[in-house]
């Protein structure tokens, strides 16, 4: 399973995520969006993402809170997987 990246990190994008991952699957969504997003198929679960984010946006797929499952979709979509 992926890590997502939820609402928190909206109209934050801090990097300090994409510096840490060690296989690089943190990108910039689209400027609409105003958020950073995780590719499902490139992230390998290592979950050195969560602890680096300063706003608490990152969960393991399977732990997202109910309010923010729909971010679930969204990093799928950003990725070109949906």
């Amino acid at each position: 399973m992926a890590h997502i990246i939820c609402e928190p990190c909206v109209g934050v994008k801090d990097r300090a995520c994409v510096d840490v991952c060690p296989v690089e699957c943190i990108y910039d969504a689209p400027e609409e969006y105003d958020m950073l997003y995780i590719h499902p198929e490139e992230c390998i679960d290592c979950g050195a993402c969560v602890p680096a984010c300063p706003v608490s946006a990152i969960f393991p797929e399977e732990d997202v809170p109910e309010q923010w499952k729909s971010y679930i979709d969204l990093n799928y979509k950003l990725a070109g997987l949906k």
